[in-house]
């Protein structure tokens, strides 16, 4: 089960080299909310959370990780999506950086991938931190989704093994690599592939958006199971919908499923190919309307009668994978601070009220039901 990948490093954490499988949470608080960020990540580390992640949207974020870092030891991951040149100022204060290849072209358009990354690696040289790849099947790189059309799970791994080539050009080789999909079994195949490509390389697990309790447990159950007792893991997460005061059952579920493993206690896990998909992103500091996970339950709820039939609903919480989630569902809502968009596809139907969008998305909902 030990994983033969390269070691790194993330201060005093090892990553790969057969050191343990960590264990990883984000927060759910606006970061520059200070003192409620702060009461997450110690709450998040006495639960076991080996590091702790926080977004960084813009610069009041920036400045407010010098704070926070002030008051905690606790190891931190800056997920900078595509706010990459904020990296600089919040590397003094952080242990790792995950940077999204597919959100690289947001900014400084006049600049090429190369150069941006170049910039990041050499943030994170100069500052001894780490750096993680963090490629999502919601936000692949437009030029990877140009070149492989017809099949996103290449377009993840190709992206991926093209960005570690970069960093290894460069001369940094303290990164992690992580491929995330929705779908469990997706997950599977692209971390087996990319596994083969470069077997070299750290690897971060998880299911994005792998939603509520109890399936979003079990959609991460299935992918570790198939992955972690072949080598293939190093560190992970169970990306959970929660409260904010619940996120350290992220924690305690992510340690649950590795003692499971390691004592060869698997589940026989339902088929959530065969019928309906429910998914919802993982509450963190970028969801715009706490209401969103209460909505996400109740969509849980509404949709029960349509268990069995093979549908995808896609309920998420802010602009990062909302737009690619909700153009793959059959039925999404895209949630904004005040409104919901409701979607068939990538056509939007309309923007509704928290408290009136759930008539509008059954009746969309019974119409697929009828028609299947």
């Amino acid at each position: 089960m030990s994983s033969q990948t390269r070691k790194i490093k993330v201060r005093d954490l090892e990553i790969g080299g057969g050191a343990p499988v960590s264990v990883q949470s984000m927060c759910a608080t606006h970061t520059q909310d200070i003192d409620a960020t702060v009461r997450q990540i110690r709450s998040l580390a006495a639960a076991g959370a080996d590091l702790v992640r926080v977004a960084v949207d813009g610069e009041k974020d920036a400045e407010a990780l010098a704070a926070i870092r002030k008051q905690t030891q606790a190891r931190l991951v800056v997920d900078l999506q595509e706010n990459y040149p904020l990296a600089e100022k919040i590397a003094p204060y952080v242990d790792k950086i995950r940077y999204n290849p597919g959100h690289l072209h947001h900014l400084e358009k006049h600049k090429s991938i190369k150069e941006k990354v170049a910039r990041l690696a050499g943030v994170a040289a100069r500052q001894g931190i780490a750096l993680r790849i963090g490629v999502n099947c919601g936000s692949i790189a437009p030029d990877f989704l140009a070149r492989y059309p017809d099949d996103s799970l290449k377009a993840l791994v190709e992206s991926a093994v093209w960005h570690c080539e970069l960093l290894d050009g460069l001369g940094f080789t303290n990164y992690a690599v992580s491929l995330k999909d929705s779908d469990p079994r997706k997950v599977i195949l692209c971390n087996k592939e990319f596994a083969k490509r470069r077997p070299d390389v750290p690897i971060h697990l998880g299911v994005t958006e792998a939603g509520l309790l109890p399936d979003g447990a079990v959609k991460t159950r299935i992918a570790l199971e198939q992955l972690i007792p072949l080598g293939i893991g190093d560190t992970l997460r169970v990306s959970l919908t929660l409260p904010s005061a619940e996120k350290f059952q992220e924690v305690y579920w992510g340690r649950r499923i590795l003692k499971d493993i390691e004592e060869r206690r698997f589940i026989s896990a339902p088929d959530f190919g065969k019928g309906l998909n429910l998914i919802s992103c993982p509450s963190c500091s970028r969801v715009e309307n706490e209401d969103f996970v209460k909505l996400a339950m109740q969509v849980k709820e509404m949709t029960a009668y349509a268990k069995d039939r093979k549908l995808t609903v896609a309920v998420m919480g802010c602009r990062v994978n909302g737009p690619g989630e909700t153009d793959d569902a059959d039925l999404g809502l895209w949630c904004g601070p005040s409104t919901v968009t409701l979607k068939r596809k990538a056509e939007k139907i309309g923007s509704f009220r928290y408290d009136e969008v759930l008539p509008a998305l059954k009746r969309e909902l019974d119409v697929l039901v009828l028609s299947r």
